[in-house]
């Protein structure tokens, strides 16, 4: 199986990549940890998020 690319640095860690594997359906509980309380907001697609780490384009809410 081939390696998926990024792209770019820390993508794995964003809210849009986890919801495009599946991450949300398998680690629910986890993922609410990743979102409660957010203060940042991605600018391209809207997610909000605790940390902006976990998002493309994080703006303080």
């Amino acid at each position: 199986m081939a390696e998926v690319k990024m792209p770019h640095e820390s993508h794995e860690k964003h809210l849009c990549f986890l919801e495009n594997i599946g991450y949300i359906q398998e680690h629910f509980e986890e993922y609410k940890n990743l979102v409660r309380d957010g203060q940042y907001v991605c600018v391209t697609c809207g997610r909000v998020a605790k940390n902006p780490e976990n998002l493309c384009s994080a703006e303080k809410l």
